[in-house]
């Protein structure tokens, strides 16, 4: 009997070299980092279970989940909205897994594990906009997308969850996508190229 074994890569992990590309000679206007081994849970409300969801979504982080297009941080956990009564959580660690969160949310919502099936996306930087401006519609302005705005959009022709998450230590802001890992190394090309110019500072995580 043949013997398999599994072991979890990244989709990036022939694309992604750590280090410098781009202009040199710069101080790197972009930050491009791959976050890596997070648990993503998508929760989606039954029909006519929404006001049931925010409850149990309540009893379970302590806080409501977004209802609109945003992102909040719980203690130990991220949700960001993604449609109408369904939201992400994203989290590190193995606490916030579809068997673990299935029992809280048995009544009241459908839950689809996607920690494998999406990439997690840094950008940031003082050219982070610029780089973000090419690629998608959206207007990034900070009085347009404060802190914790969210969009579910596209980034060249590609669909992507997209959200704004804590300015960096140094003021700069930070962006953050979520990208169907099939499409994952696509974009990550086209993010390159569009970045480029400024000069670009490449590396993996396994923070959130």
């Amino acid at each position: 009997m043949a013997e398999f074994s599994w072991v979890s890569r990244s989709p990036l992990e022939h694309a992604l070299v750590e280090g410098a590309y781009g202009a040199r000679g710069v101080t790197p206007g972009i930050s491009l980092t791959e976050i890596r081994n997070f648990d993503l849970i998508q929760i989606m409300a039954r029909r006519g279970k929404a006001a049931d969801l925010a409850s149990d979504a309540k009893a379970r982080f302590g806080m409501a989940a977004p209802d609109v297009p945003k992102v909040v941080s719980a203690s130990d956990a991220v949700l960001v909205w993604s449609g109408p009564d369904q939201f992400f959580v994203l989290s590190k660690g193995g606490k916030h897994t579809a068997e673990t969160l299935a029992q809280a949310f048995a009544s009241s919502a459908s839950l689809s594990d996607q920690s494998h099936a999406r990439v997690l996306i840094s950008i940031s930087g003082a050219k982070a906009r610029a780089m973000l401006a090419k690629l998608s519609s959206i207007d990034l302005h900070p009085m347009a997308f404060p802190v914790g705005a969210a969009a579910a959009t596209s980034m060249d022709h590609t669909s992507v969850t997209l959200w704004r998450g804590a300015d960096k230590p140094d003021g700069q802001a930070a962006f953050n996508v979520l990208v169907f890992a099939t499409f994952a190394e696509s974009l990550w090309h086209t993010m390159l190229d569009s970045a480029a110019e400024y000069g670009v500072e490449i590396e993996y995580s396994e923070e959130l």
